[in-house]
């Protein structure tokens, strides 16, 4: 090269180390500007190096930028690490009134969680009214919210009825369409009283006003053990053809093998090219969490039906959960998380009490008196599904519950799924909780680092990402989730939360539209 040259080129970058940056034309200020940072963007683009600026809550530039003149509130440098959009839980628990930082999310890198799931949302006729009241308080996370079918049915009058009445449907359809201007959907939890005693025939006619309003509907559906899961997905895809379905912690109870995995979602392409809008999501451990009903009969769940049980159908009630423990691979397979049994299995009691399990359940806990772990799944095909493009992943956690998903679910999708078995790229395992359920809650602002969207920002080492929650302590934070930014804001900063909560509670897209 020609001395010329060179000495053009030296001047060239004398004049623009030396000129203002072109962005203090548009902004006089920026929030927070992260640097060398590689951007990981969640459409599962390959990972790049930019620097990310942001300002009132959003992205406004990602890009490597001349800074000179440009007022800059404060700088992150993230030289060997990557930065990610937020994390998006499609399925949580958890009270905002009792616990509303959400440190157990926000730990794992989630920026916003979905509520009302499982059939159940707060009691409330008026669901935006406790919503203002949340936001007027604010929360950790940013919370999507989900109007429960069985909550309906409890305000509706109609509760354990297999039949609503005329009046009892339409005012069930009132509550729903009124609910759903401030709500992303409808969430049914069919293994659970009292909407398992729902017929087809309702929940078609609630699917009508979920898809006329522009929601969608979450399901925990009717049965998740496997000679049953193809069914009750087909149930779901028939609501389907009215509104978008979404299959909540897919898992195949019993179900074995990465073929049988293929199986599942085969049958799931088959309904999408139906013209089922249908996706689903999964959480990456192989034990469930919920209450004991789920080994009792559909007869005796609730404490009324289990007193007459006792009395009258004791011999039968006995055999048929023995059946079903045994079924649901034995007593050793189910790890009871509620006091005074918590950490034991139904195992350990039966040595402790000198009795069968079965009578163990019966006389001193019974269908309401616990919750429990339950090892019921098979790794292989439970990877298999977890790995594949169409489905998302969820926690299924709270900050409360006595499994360690609610701890740790995005923490171990890293380090087991990408870091170890390499499964996953980074790319695609941040696409599948970023932009993915963004897709499919219609969050036209979230789920990828783009200019114009809101500022939900991780930093973090990929290889520093740990899940500590384990089964016997399962309320362990997540560990290297550097920086957690909410809505522009750093809400966890190095294992230190905020004194400041910056989460929203966010609107569908049908009641942004009435608002523009």
């Amino acid at each position: 090269m020609k001395w010329t040259n060179v000495l053009l080129l030296f001047i060239g970058a004398v004049l623009w180390s030396c000129s203002s940056s072109p962005l203090k034309e548009q902004y006089q200020e920026i929030d927070l500007l992260i640097t060398n940072g590689k951007v990981v963007d969640g459409t599962g683009k390959t990972a790049y190096e930019a620097d990310v600026f942001i300002l009132n809550g959003k992205v406004v530039h990602i890009g490597k930028e001349n800074t000179k003149g440009l007022k800059i509130k404060r700088t992150i440098d993230a030289e060997g690490k990557v930065v990610t959009p937020g994390f998006i839980d499609l399925h949580s628990h958890g009270s905002p009134e009792r616990t509303p930082a959400f440190e157990n999310f926000l730990a794992m890198g989630v920026t916003t969680i979905t509520l009302g799931q499982d059939g159940f949302s707060p009691y409330h006729e008026n669901l935006k009214d406790w919503q203002d009241s949340l936001s007027a308080k604010g929360t950790g996370t940013n919370i999507a919210m989900f109007v429960g079918h069985g909550t309906l049915r409890e305000l509706s009058g109609i509760g354990r009825k297999e039949i609503p009445s005329e009046e009892e449907l339409e005012r069930m359809k009132t509550l729903l369409a009124n609910n759903l201007v401030h709500c992303f959907g409808m969430s049914t939890g069919l293994e659970y009283t009292p909407a398992l005693y729902a017929q087809e025939a309702e929940l078609l006619e609630l699917a009508k006003v979920v898809g006329e309003k522009g929601g969608m509907i979450m399901s925990h559906m009717r049965n998740e053990d496997d000679p049953e899961l193809l069914q009750s997905i087909e149930e779901l895809c028939r609501q389907g053809e009215f509104a978008p379905v979404h299959v909540s912690h897919l898992k195949s109870v019993y179900g074995k093998g990465e073929e049988r995995a293929k199986e599942i979602i085969a049958f799931m392409q088959e309904q999408r090219a139906k013209g089922v809008q249908l996706t689903a999501d999964i959480y990456p451990y192989n034990a469930s969490y919920t209450g004991i009903a789920i080994v009792f009969p559909e007869w005796a769940k609730t404490k009324e039906q289990f007193e007459v049980a006792k009395k009258e159908r004791r011999e039968e009630l006995e055999t048929f959960i023995r059946n079903k423990v045994i079924s649901r691979n034995g007593p050793e397979a189910t790890l009871l998380g509620t006091a005074p049994y918590k950490g034991k299995t139904l195992a350990d009691l039966e040595k402790e009490m000198g009795k069968p399990f079965e009578q163990i359940l019966i006389d001193e806990i019974g269908p309401e008196g616990a919750s429990a772990a339950y090892f019921v799944m098979n790794d292989e095909l439970q990877t298999r599904l977890l790995t594949d493009s169409l489905l998302s992943v969820c926690s299924d956690g709270s900050p409360t519950s006595h499994h360690p998903r609610g701890h740790g679910t995005f923490a171990k999708l890293i380090e087991e799924y990408v870091n170890k078995r390499q499964v996953l790229s980074l790319e695609e395992a941040v696409r599948k909780v970023t932009a993915y359920p963004a897709g499919i809650l219609k969050l036209q602002d979230r789920g990828t680092l783009k200019v114009g969207h809101k500022a939900d920002v991780l930093i973090f080492d990929p290889a520093a990402v740990h899940a500590t929650a384990e089964y016997s302590d399962p309320k362990q934070l997540a560990e290297g989730f550097e920086y957690v930014v909410v809505n522009g804001k750093v809400a966890r900063e190095k294992g230190v939360l905020s004194e400041e909560l910056y989460g929203e509670m966010l609107k569908p897209l049908s009641s942004v539209a009435k608002e523009l």
